[in-house]
């Protein structure tokens, strides 16, 4: 449950405005609740600063639609990650206020404004076909309150398009390095900037790539001080992690 949400619920008990029997309704959700399928966290955004988010493969879209109702209910923001068009088209019909992308394959529905920060995360792709993962990576950083800015397709195949940008790149606080083939741009990145680097490695690449084996392993083993390292193609969590390092 969004904080503001359950200071309004003690505001409206202590003055009276909300029964006993109301309150206990309300509350009895709390700190988690259990749908038989799921047992959604109301109290994460009180312990950890962001509200709980739906990883939607695997699930039925009932499961999600169910998941998704009882958080808006509860007044929380909603990320749902790795959500099929159809089903994110249908919830748009339900909520005109989400917001879906694609490419991304997220959904955002705003319940209560999200408070940014001036921090920026910067993110930077080897190429082109990196720009999927990138996208989740961006978008979540910014759904929990950074500024984002994009650098895509400057890989080290061609190192002078990297070193072009690379005065902005400095700017930010968080830089989030998304590669796949070798996965040698966060080495790179690491070297160049004086602040956290999240390497992504992306499934792109051919044969020996392994489905992103090799860039996981190059990263992991980076000469570059202060690279941290997700899992393949786990944009989402580059990007939530970049956003918790904008909120110390």
């Amino acid at each position: 449950m969004n904080p503001d949400k359950i200071k309004e619920m003690l505001v409206s008990f202590k003055d009276g405005a909300i029964s006993i029997d109301d309150a206990m309704e309300k509350l009895k959700g709390l700190p988690f609740e259990d749908l038989g399928f799921a047992r959604i966290d109301h109290h994460r955004e009180l312990r950890v600063g962001f509200p709980e988010v739906i990883y939607c493969s695997g699930k039925t879209k009932d499961q999600i639609f169910k998941i998704i109702s009882r958080m808006k209910e509860m007044g929380s923001n909603i990320l749902s990650t790795r959500i099929p068009d159809g089903t994110a088209i249908e919830l748009m019909k339900i909520y005109p206020e989400a917001r879906h992308y694609p490419e991304a394959r997220l959904l955002f529905i705003e319940s209560c404004p999200v408070k940014m920060t001036l921090k920026t995360v910067t993110v930077v792709t080897g190429g082109t076909s990196d720009i999927p993962v990138a996208e989740e990576a961006a978008i979540t950083a910014e759904v929990f309150g950074s500024p984002v800015k994009r650098i895509y397709d400057a890989g080290v195949a061609g190192l002078h398009r990297l070193l072009y940008n690379l005065d902005e790149i400095r700017q930010a606080n968080v830089v989030i390095a998304v590669a796949g083939m070798e996965g040698a741009l966060a080495s790179i990145v690491g070297g160049l900037v004086d602040k956290p680097v999240i390497a992504v490695p992306t499934s792109v690449g051919y044969g020996a790539n392994f489905g992103g084996l090799s860039a996981l392993l190059s990263m992991l083993n980076s000469c570059a001080s202060g690279v941290s390292v997700v899992n393949i193609d786990n944009g989402f969590g580059a990007g939530y992690l970049a956003a918790l390092i904008n909120r110390l």
